[in-house]
């Protein structure tokens, strides 16, 4: 994920007060009767799930217009318009959209002030490298309890397809329906798909999951590094590679066989689903079960979508019970509203 660094636009008048809000909210039992009237406000409606592909540039549109509503700016200022666009978009992962609506929770910005919220909102934009998000969650601790409904994975991202059976191991005489597993991506080189089509049934993997990861991660470049030292063709981070076993990250065998034992790892841990698996190899196991689902971070979700394409809308891949045990919050995962 990239660091955003600077502030956003509309985000400058607001820079210095962020603090502040924090600091009165403190000394909330001395405060005066108009800081008291914050639980009054009113409060805002999380918009219901949408009924077909969001592009970018919608998501774009909502926080730009719900900007506007919140400020006033060519428009009669209406804020809880604006906190229920600013939910549309935080859900989609816009870092920027999370922190306004954060801010206005922090601040009770002409709705109901609630921290709890503000906390987890100012912590997603924190990992998509906010840094007044990253100021502010400092100062309010870490958030607790389950994510509120605006990062939530949308119902509109799932397949438009039939549900698929939550456990891809089926029983036996159990027929699961799945689309083939693709051939090699067009632009594969071959030393490297014969290698992994060589050594991922060590692994317990299709060749086709481990070749859509690297397609994604690297783009077959095995001298690939981020910017967060992420390495080699499976971009493994250096703790990563120490916790399977890699020595040097940058050489191609031993870069593979670590990121097929982490995928294999990841498997196990969600039980076969290759969208949940997927989404924490970007961003960690750690992230998708504190979001009870893909986080809410636009480079997991848009990587997410690029490996169900290179997948062709494959969803479930078997997976071996003895290498871990199944992370204990999967059953919240699989409800309504999940992006399964």
């Amino acid at each position: 994920m990239k660091a955003a660094g600077l502030c956003f636009a509309g985000m400058q008048r607001r820079c210095k007060d962020l603090l502040l809000a924090v600091w009165i909210g403190a000394f909330a039992p001395m405060a005066t009767a108009q800081t008291l009237t914050l639980e009054d406000l009113p409060r805002y409606t999380v918009p219901p799930p949408e009924t077909g592909p969001v592009l970018d540039v919608q998501v774009e549109h909502w926080r730009r217009e719900g900007l506007a509503l919140e400020h006033g700016d060519g428009v009669e200022r209406d804020p809880v318009r604006a906190a229920e666009l600013y939910c549309r978009a935080a859900r989609y992962g816009d870092a920027e959209a999370q922190f306004n609506l954060a801010w206005m929770l922090t601040n009770g910005r002409g709705i109901q002030r609630d921290d709890a919220q503000a906390a987890h909102l100012f912590a997603a934009a924190a990992e998509q490298g906010v840094a007044q998000a990253q100021n502010m969650l400092r100062a309010m601790g870490t958030p607790r309890g389950a994510p509120p409904p605006c990062l939530r994975p949308p119902e509109a991202d799932e397949v438009a397809a039939a549900p698929l059976p939550a456990a891809p191991n089926p029983a036996p005489g159990r027929v699961t329906v799945e689309p083939p597993w693709p051939p090699p991506p067009a632009h594969a080189p071959a030393p490297i798909v014969n290698f992994v089509s060589l050594v991922a049934p060590d692994f317990q993997l299709a060749p086709a999951l481990v070749l859509a990861v690297m397609a994604t991660e690297s783009n077959f470049n095995a001298s690939a590094v981020s910017p967060k030292n992420a390495q080699g063709l499976m971009q493994l981070i250096p703790d990563t590679a120490r916790r399977f076993g890699v020595r040097d990250a940058l050489d191609p065998a031993q870069n593979i066989r670590g990121g097929m034992a982490y995928l294999r790892w990841l498997l196990a841990r969600f039980e076969g689903d290759v969208v949940l698996a997927t989404a924490a190899y970007n961003a960690g196991e750690g992230a998708v079960e504190r979001y009870r689902g893909v986080p809410p971070f636009a480079e997991t979700r848009l990587y997410v979508r690029k490996i169900l394409a290179h997948l062709g809308g494959r969803r479930t891949h078997p997976f071996d019970a003895t290498v871990t045990p199944p992370s204990d919050l999967l059953p919240l995962m699989r409800g309504p509203g999940r992006w399964r």
